[in-house]
């Protein structure tokens, strides 16, 4: 359970609440009534398409927008407040990091921001691969690497609470499955909610679902929920051009027709385990459409 020291109004309080929440810019509502709450840790998994609201979700929940109406509790206490924003942490599209910095000196920049330690820092670059690049310019880096930064960042610090606001984009299938299982472990005993708009990524680090539609709450329940007519998938490749098992090939991505989003880690492996060296697994539909229609 999470370390409820950290929440001195007491175990009553969800750890996460929102009560009729509008919110958005400019007196435009992008969320509108939307309200549930958490009181066990796991990762959420927050599902929807682009513009639908998962980033206005995050940026309402962090404190960053004031809602237009309802209310927005972390702990028992309000969002914009310094209790709340102690014990959680965002990570957004942004990465937010100055480009001539190195790595290392970034990650000490926020560790004093956050109240961390030398020793945090180090922490967070033996645990997210970093330790080679430390002495590199956060503007050297790929785009692969320059996320796992980023990731490295709110980790400096245990927090209760976190928002991942698609942590995984742009890096490698290796690298997008060892985040995920950074983030499982994590999980534990914290609370994660974790943006994405892939089905085979939520299924495989979460089991909890917020599906936002049009603004709105499509769904807050089991993943296991959602059900799929058919799903397929495309693979590309490095420097292969036949795979076993695909069906046939759509521009670069070799194409697979699966049951579901669990049996991809099988074909991943079956793959890998012939050599095939993988750059990117995509959903070639979207497995969700009939949800969001």
């Amino acid at each position: 359970m999470v370390e409820r020291q950290k929440f001195p109004m007491g175990s009553s309080s969800p750890l996460v609440l929102l009560d009729s929440v509008s919110s958005g810019y400019f007196g435009r509502k992008v969320l509108e009534d939307i309200s549930f709450q958490i009181d066990e840790p796991a990762v959420y998994v927050v599902l929807g398409p682009n513009g639908a609201g998962k980033t206005t979700l995050f940026r309402t929940l962090a404190g960053i927008l004031k809602p237009y109406s309802g209310k927005v509790e972390i702990g028992g206490y309000p969002s914009e407040s310094q209790e709340a924003r102690s014990n959680l942490d965002y990570l957004t599209h942004i990465d937010g990091i100055p480009e001539g910095m190195s790595v290392i000196n970034a990650l000490r920049f926020y560790a004093n921001i956050a109240d961390a330690t030398e020793a945090d820092v180090n922490r967070v670059l033996e645990l997210l691969d970093l330790v080679e690049l430390s002495a590199k310019r956060f503007g050297q880096l790929s785009q692969g690497q320059k996320k796992r930064v980023s990731v490295a960042r709110i980790f400096l610090k245990e927090k209760s609470v976190y928002l991942l606001d698609e942590p995984t984009s742009n890096m490698d299938p290796k690298m997008a499955s060892e985040i995920r299982e950074l983030v499982l472990g994590l999980s534990k005993n914290k609370v994660i909610l974790y943006s994405s708009h892939n089905l085979f990524e939520a299924r495989e680090i979460g089991s909890k679902a917020i599906v936002i539609k049009k603004g709105k709450l499509a769904l807050f329940g089991n993943i296991s929920e959602i059900k799929t007519e058919k799903y397929t998938m495309g693979i590309r490749t490095i420097g292969t051009n036949e795979v076993p098992h695909a069906i046939g090939k759509e521009g670069e991505y070799h194409i697979f027709e699966l049951q579901g989003p669990e049996e991809v880690p099988n074909i991943i492996s079956q793959l890998t385990q012939k050599g095939i060296k993988i750059r990117e697994v995509k959903e070639m539909q979207n497995p969700l459409e009939e949800l969001f229609k």
